[in-house]
């Protein structure tokens, strides 16, 4: 296959281009900055611009772009980039692969569409939540109407916390954890739908292939935790004590709103469309995927 990537600098992209190419795949990369060569391409969202040529004869393309959620306090300003770094790039690329006929668009998206849903579980039939990041997923998600509305086989990465030791969560917490500073964050209790970074690449390249797989796709391992049992994971595998408590007062002041819907809400959604589809978890449990990431 042929296939065209955007946002493949992140914790996903870098490793999911890398295994695309492993298994003999062309790949090109969409970047924001001069091309380095002939497997990347030059394009700028913000400004609609993106050379439709580069997509001709694309079998697919895959589009992971996005600021991190939690990387900045939630300001208005960086609120608008997060909503504007992935809203703007889906509407250029979906109106692009719509124009070129390109057979298949995976499309990133979050569980954050399901809001905070309690010890509710939830899978890819469930209404969308309310707050900012259920909005935004909504929003995001609507961004794939060119393509979805035509004949392009659309597939909506409704995607978990990935787990890998190099970056996201697991990335920041793995030092403070190692000095015995690990602990449960509010009362514990909010659930947290995790996959391991291999799982997470596996399942994209899935639904690359299957024809039978369309729409939104919860991209998460099949037992999502709650934050207690997560830290209690955590703990014994790093085998470092994690005796404290983290109010939500504390956090709140610590990051600010995003502690209300990134850290003390949470989502229990399960899989349910890649396990009809038989795809096959490589860690099936919250031990096994961090195992993989912290010790192996």
């Amino acid at each position: 296959m042929r296939v065209v990537v955007a946002g493949s600098s992140g914790l996903i992209g870098t490793a999911l281009v890398s295994s695309l190419r492993g298994d003999g795949h062309d790949v090109v990369r969409l970047v924001r900055r001069s091309s380095a060569g002939p497997d990347e391409s030059r394009w700028d969202p913000q400004k609609d611009r993106l050379d439709i040529g580069i997509l001709a004869d694309a079998d697919a393309v895959v589009n992971l772009c996005g600021v991190g959620i939690g990387d900045k306090r939630w300001t208005g300003a960086y609120k608008q980039l997060i909503r504007d770094s992935r809203i703007a790039a889906t509407d250029v690329l979906a109106e692009a692969v719509a124009e070129a006929g390109v057979p298949v668009f995976v499309n990133a998206s979050a569980v954050g569409y399901y809001g905070d849903t309690g010890d509710r579980v939830v899978d890819e039939t469930s209404p969308s939540g309310t707050g900012f990041l259920a909005d935004t997923c909504r929003d995001w998600e609507a961004a794939t109407a060119p393509a979805d509305d035509s004949t392009i086989r659309t597939v909506r990465l409704r995607s978990g916390i990935v787990l890998s030791p190099h970056g996201g969560l697991l990335g920041r917490l793995k030092t403070l954890y190692s000095f015995g500073l690990g602990g449960r964050l509010g009362n514990g209790r909010q659930y947290l739908s995790w996959i391991s970074l291999e799982d997470e690449v596996d399942a994209i390249k899935f639904v690359l292939s299957r024809d039978d797989v369309a729409g939104p796709v919860n991209v998460t391992g099949p037992a999502p935790v709650t934050n207690a049992q997560f830290n209690g994971a955590v703990s014994r595998t790093m085998h470092r004590p994690a005796p404290w408590i983290v109010p939500g007062f504390a956090l709140s002041a610590l990051v600010g709103e995003f502690a209300q819907e990134g850290i003390l809400a949470g989502q229990r959604a399960i899989p349910t469309v890649l396990e009809n589809a038989g795809f096959r978890f490589r860690h099936n449990t919250i031990g096994e995927a961090l195992d993989a990431a912290l010790v192996r």
